[in-house]
């Protein structure tokens, strides 16, 4: 037997080589801090010697949650979350959450909503949400990344209070609109309204937006002349509603185009619906 082969053998043989390498902040290590605003609410945890735990609800949005190692490679593959027992609850049941991915870019773990959600629950009873994986660093030594419970039920009671004044939509969600109209017609619905009232809160709440541009259009129905007089009116419209919900008159730019820029070939009765629309796009700083 060589050298190399003797050294394997006696680290196998070493009492404890085969327990988990176990990230986790202590009780007196366990600090959550809370991120709000109007657009999301972040709650996040710093897991010593790996990186962060961070729960994340953007405005208009579900919860996510993520892990981000502060080194790539210490996960990767697959990885399994269970919600443990604390060191304060002997005897508590462990149950299963899912089974994840790794980020093979990042060496992270993105998680969906019903998964965030019952991390959440589990914090909330006390319990430890636990990321076990076969291999740390490639080594082949499993790991362990917990995050602890201790000192949650105030900043979690921050978290509630925040998603109280989440606005109910992101920048995403509104930067490009389009809102359509009946053949001949320019005046708005009730669901148009309503549409008009979510982008005019958001851009009352963003200050990084600076401008509006509202493009009014017509399907090539009837007479051409007629279709641009019909887009103008469509336009204007949408932009005297806006002013009248508070937006500021020189934030908007107001255009009509007529039939000239179908966004699907006139063909059929449902592309020319489609046409017949107000683009309305918001723009950042």
């Amino acid at each position: 037997m060589n050298t190399r082969c003797l050294a394997l053998l006696l680290l196998l043989l070493l009492p404890g080589w085969a327990q988990a390498v176990v990230f986790r902040a202590s009780i007196d290590e366990s600090v959550w801090e809370m991120e709000t605003s109007r657009f999301f609410c972040r709650l996040s945890q710093k897991v010593p010697a790996f990186g962060r735990a961070l729960f994340e609800h953007e405005a208009g949005e579900s919860l996510r949650f993520h892990l981000q190692p502060t080194q790539k490679d210490q996960l990767e593959g697959e990885a399994l979350l269970m919600a443990r027992a604390s060191p304060w609850q002997p005897g508590e049941a462990p149950f299963r959450i899912a089974r994840v991915e790794i980020d093979a870019k990042t060496g992270g773990v993105a998680l969906d909503s019903e998964a965030a959600n019952k991390m959440l629950v589990a914090l909330h009873r006390g319990m430890t949400p636990t990321f076990s994986s076969d291999s740390w660093y490639q080594s082949g030594e499993p790991v362990e990344v917990g995050i602890s419970a201790a000192n949650f039920q105030s900043a979690y009671n921050d978290y509630l209070t925040c998603l109280t004044t989440l606005l109910p939509v992101n920048y995403r969600q509104v930067a490009r609109t389009a809102v359509l109209f009946p053949s001949a017609t320019w005046r708005l619905s009730d669901a148009t309204r309503e549409r008009l009232d979510l982008i005019a809160l958001y851009v009352k709440t963003d200050d990084s937006v600076k401008s509006i541009y509202v493009d009014g259009h017509s399907d090539n129905f009837g007479r051409r002349l007629l279709n641009r007089d019909l887009s103008k009116k469509r336009a204007e419209e949408v932009t005297r509603y806006l002013v009248s919900q508070g937006i500021p008159e020189e934030m908007i730019t107001t255009r009509y185009h007529g039939e000239r820029y179908p966004v699907v070939p006139n063909t059929s009765a449902e592309n020319r619906a489609r046409n017949r629309r107000v683009a309305i796009r918001l723009e950042r700083d």
